[in-house]
């Protein structure tokens, strides 16, 4: 199943960012992302650094972000591809653009 050029949530253009987006979004990727940071792991190990999220759930995300090219499968359980490394590392930009954006909210809100 292609992941761009078919409607996604919240679009009817399959737009690559759109599809993106949508994988996003989904319930416990971005935490399986983030918890894949540090290298390669296990299912039971990444399974209870996800707060023990249900295997079927974990099975789920993972096919949608193997599918997706960002994770894949090694010797030693899974990992970012260099994909989804490179995911990741964009995560640092919008990460200081959130905290501009938290210190203009609180401003705001005094």
């Amino acid at each position: 199943m292609a992941l761009i050029d078919k409607p996604v949530r919240g679009s009817k253009t399959g737009k690559p960012i759109m599809a993106l987006l949508d994988l996003l979004g989904r319930r416990w990727v971005l935490r399986v992302i983030w918890e894949l940071r540090e290298g390669p792991m296990v299912f039971r190990e990444l399974q209870a650094r996800c707060d023990g999220m249900s295997p079927s759930v974990l099975n789920g995300r993972l096919a949608e972000l193997r599918e997706a090219l960002i994770v894949e499968t090694c010797d030693t359980g899974y990992q970012l591809t260099k994909r989804g490394g490179k995911l990741l590392e964009l995560f640092d930009p919008l990460g200081d653009w959130v905290e501009s954006w938290a210190a203009a909210l609180r401003s705001a809100n005094k």
